[in-house]
């Protein structure tokens, strides 16, 4: 990158979410710094993670240890990655507690910044990755930065939009911390294990006796479609190594006070959804109406056959893609070096032996 690091202004960086999928791609980029780190479940021995805090941010004890170790730590920058994406994988389904993990410890993260910046500024750079899903399911055409966010339904996205708009309300508290908003899509990469991607893959994602058992004999599930849906719903990647790369990038060239909303997806154009079965060879079924898939739906995650919440089905059926012009700009000479795939490109990797 022709960037350079700035280690007077960034050494020390605190990582929530260090074992998710994200957490763990970025941890091995950061050589260069020093770690503290924070997840409900410790990460695996390979993984870089420093002083390491074991922590359930769904629970008021570990909001507040989160504070304590802003303080005495005294990391320079967050990369604040814990958030509930996938209930069945993490264990958390319970909607209170999910948005007591993702909304309130986010609120309460950036309360102990405000408190440590408060007299002089401790902490340089928060960084937060919000996602498409807070702008709602169906948008017209490619939406840029500026476009409301109107999620709704699913409570990933709730959240996501919630806690986005928290970042955005913090931000003037901060005293000068600057404050980077990314927004990427879907995340995808042969290490990338989510309840989207093993849709995508007709992989059983639940955690229930029948899951194992199609799982067990290498059985495949179709993709849903209502009889109306032709596929031509759109959508975009990211590869999540690109992910880590825009990070490392971030805190290299992150620009002191400011704050920055960025859309994050592959380069080159978005993928229909028929495309997407196509290049994971997964079979598409089409049932009378999107009612009939809603109730399927319900009934196989009733069952433990899938891991997909319900309420995620507007975001299968629904066009959503971002104009990543800002991105492109601000990234400028770098851009290709740090997007190094684009949607199409990230979704095939996934698939990758």
């Amino acid at each position: 990158m022709s960037a350079t690091a700035a280690p007077d202004r960034v050494r020390r960086i605190l990582i929530t979410g260090i074992s998710g999928n994200l957490g763990r791609r970025v941890a091995r980029v950061l050589s260069q710094y020093e770690i503290i780190s924070a997840d409900l479940y410790p990460p695996a021995p390979d993984i870089p993670a420093g002083k390491f805090f074991q922590l359930d941010l769904s629970t008021a004890a570990g909001k507040s240890k989160l504070g304590e170790i802003v303080e005495k730590e005294c990391p320079d920058a967050i990369l604040h990655l814990a958030f509930i994406i996938d209930p069945v994988r993490t264990g958390i389904t319970d909607d209170r507690r999910m948005w007591e993990t993702n909304v309130a410890a986010t609120q309460h993260l950036l309360e102990a910044v405000a408190g440590v910046n408060r007299n002089a500024r401790r902490v340089r750079l928060f960084v937060f990755p919000s996602s498409v899903s807070a702008y709602g399911p169906d948008l017209p055409g490619s939406v840029g930065e500026d476009a409301p966010l109107k999620a709704h339904t699913l409570p990933y996205a709730v959240h996501k939009r919630e806690a986005d708009e928290i970042c955005r309300q913090m931000y003037p508290r901060l005293n000068g911390c600057a404050v980077y908003i990314f927004r990427p899509h879907i995340y995808v990469g042969p290490t990338m294990d989510n309840y989207i991607l093993r849709a995508i893959r007709g992989q059983p994602s639940g955690r229930g006796w029948l899951a194992n058992f199609c799982g067990r004999r290498g059985w495949r599930l179709p993709l849903l479609l209502p009889a109306s849906s032709r596929g031509e719903n759109q959508l975009q990647f990211v590869h999540v190594d690109d992910v880590a790369r825009v990070l490392l990038w971030t805190l290299k060239t992150f620009r002191d006070g400011q704050l920055e909303i960025l859309n994050l997806s592959g380069s080159g154009p978005p993928l229909t959804f028929a495309e997407c079965a196509r290049i994971a060879n997964t079979k598409v079924v089409r049932l009378p109406s999107a009612r009939f898939v809603a109730w399927l739906l319900k009934l196989i995650w009733a069952l433990g056959l899938s891991g997909v919440p319900p309420q995620a089905l507007p975001y299968f059926l629904g066009s959503y893609t971002m104009d990543t012009t800002r991105l492109q700009e601000t990234l400028g000479a770098d851009y290709a070096q740090v997007i190094q795939f684009s949607s199409r490109e990230a979704l095939a990797d996934s698939f990758r032996g």
